[in-house]
């Protein structure tokens, strides 16, 4: 017998769900922001943007920090995005500030490229093309969850909505990407648009 596993494996991020992390959350922007394709604990995932802006920002993921010691690889297939990964403060007691970064790194991706993103650090991804932008990722994803497609267990996304977004937004400035500050952070590190051969974090061997 064929079973459907769709609700299992498939959501759409809509844009009522992003107006909590946009730079202009009055902005217009399209029913759907990007597609999620869960592959569980031994497949891939597949993330599919759609390309396009909200007021002047690029098409982009919610972000999030991982829960626990867990990281992730990031595989490009198809467009060009632009990879956004910061790294918190840290208080006396080992907690993470959520209004002060550390250190964070903004890196231009294209098919072929592989981006790794290592555990403590929240990171989101832009779409700059315009076409699709389609990434596959290694992100475990236990479907025994409450709602493991949108919103999975090993993913903290109330930090970010906290402070409507990352420390930078991706703005189209006269066609190009740039970096604009999101101004609710106290402490944001001055960083530019890299390319993935510049990008320092590394996975250890």
């Amino acid at each position: 017998m064929n079973k459907d596993f769709t609700d299992k494996h498939y959501a759409p991020r809509l844009h009522e769900k992003m107006v909590d992390v946009l730079m202009d959350p009055s902005a217009p922007g399209p029913k759907v922001h990007y597609h999620m394709v869960r592959g569980g604990s031994n497949q891939r995932n597949i993330t599919i943007w759609e390309p396009g802006l909200v007021g002047k920002e690029y098409i982009k993921t919610y972000g999030h920090y991982h829960v626990g010691k867990l990281d992730e690889t990031y595989w490009v297939i198809f467009g060009e995005g632009i990879v956004l990964v910061q790294k918190r403060v840290l208080d006396s007691s080992g907690n993470p500030i959520d209004d002060e970064i550390e250190d964070a790194y903004a890196v231009h991706v294209k098919p072929g490229d592989a981006i790794y993103m290592p555990s403590e650090w929240g990171h989101l991804v832009v779409n700059i093309s315009n076409t699709y932008f389609v990434t596959a990722d290694d992100s475990p994803v236990n479907f025994d969850e409450e709602n493991p497609v949108s919103f999975p267990g090993h993913a903290d996304y109330e930090a970010v909505k906290k402070m409507q977004g990352f420390c930078y937004y991706i703005v189209n400035e006269n066609g190009k990407p740039t970096l604009v500050k999101n101004e609710k952070y106290k402490k944001i590190p001055e960083i530019k648009i890299i390319e993935i051969n510049e990008y320092p974090l590394k996975k250890s061997a």
